[in-house]
């Protein structure tokens, strides 16, 4: 499955609440999430207008990885 090209870093932050994350802090412009699910979990996302396709692909395969599933399969559930 294709990656979005012009999700930004608030509109990411929104979708993976659907996977048990929350903002645990923020310094600056990037935003870290923490989640309890499957043990603890933390993230960090740049808070831009649209995040660069490599660094989209980290974050998705780390959510992906954290909750054993692959990372089409976590598009799916997130539909973005």
């Amino acid at each position: 499955m294709r990656l979005p090209r012009d999700l930004s870093g608030a509109e990411l932050v929104n979708v993976l609440r659907k996977f048990g994350y929350e903002i645990s802090r923020q310094v600056g412009s990037h935003i870290r999430l923490t989640t309890l699910e499957n043990g603890v979990h933390h993230i960090t996302i740049p808070n831009h207008p649209a995040l660069r396709i490599g660094t989209l692909a980290a974050i998705l395969d780390d959510v992906a990885a954290h909750h054993q599933i692959s990372r089409n399969e976590l598009l799916l559930r997130l539909k973005i």
